[in-house]
């Protein structure tokens, strides 16, 4: 999505953010699978759970297909969902489990936005507007993206 926006960089750098964001997660996420007893085997074999899938899977169709402004806005009107649901899931492991600080980074990433997050959002969205490249499937994918992650909480509660 980055390079499909290069045209409006303060779009691009939005999602260069959340590459190298996601690039941290994922350094973060052995400690949390070991925490909660998973092996390699363990993660090799483990078969996903279909309605977890559907919002990764959106947000791709998302990034070859939709306009890059509009993703943005629909993607930040889920972070504040998603960064409560990470504190929410960190504090219950810590209390119930007992998971350190590590075990629970990948959480702690999300639950707090990044220092200059929301100057990020702000001027993609205005270079977006500017550009004349905020269309009305902004809200529509905004909907979505809301409906995919409350999908994916209540197919892992299921």
């Amino acid at each position: 999505m980055a390079q499909r926006a290069a045209p409006q960089p303060a779009v691009a750098a939005f999602f260069a953010a959340l590459a190298e964001n996601e690039t941290v997660a994922l350094d973060r996420l052995a400690a949390l699978t070991a925490a909660c007893g998973l092996d390699e085997s363990a993660i090799e074999t483990y078969e996903p759970r279909a309605g977890c899938q559907a919002y990764p899977s959106y947000v791709a169709r998302l990034a070859l297909l939709a306009e890059p402004a509009d993703t943005v806005i629909a993607l930040a009107v889920n972070f504040a969902a998603w960064g409560g649901y990470c504190a929410t899931v960190s504090r219950a492991l810590r209390r119930h489990y007992g998971f350190d600080d590590r075990a629970c980074g990948f959480f702690d990433l999300f639950a707090e936005p990044a220092p200059d997050a929301r100057e990020r959002t702000l001027a993609a969205v205005q270079a977006g507007l500017d550009a004349g490249r905020v269309t009305g499937a902004a809200r529509r994918y905004g909907r979505l993206v809301q409906a995919y992650e409350l999908m994916f909480w209540n197919t892992l509660a299921g």
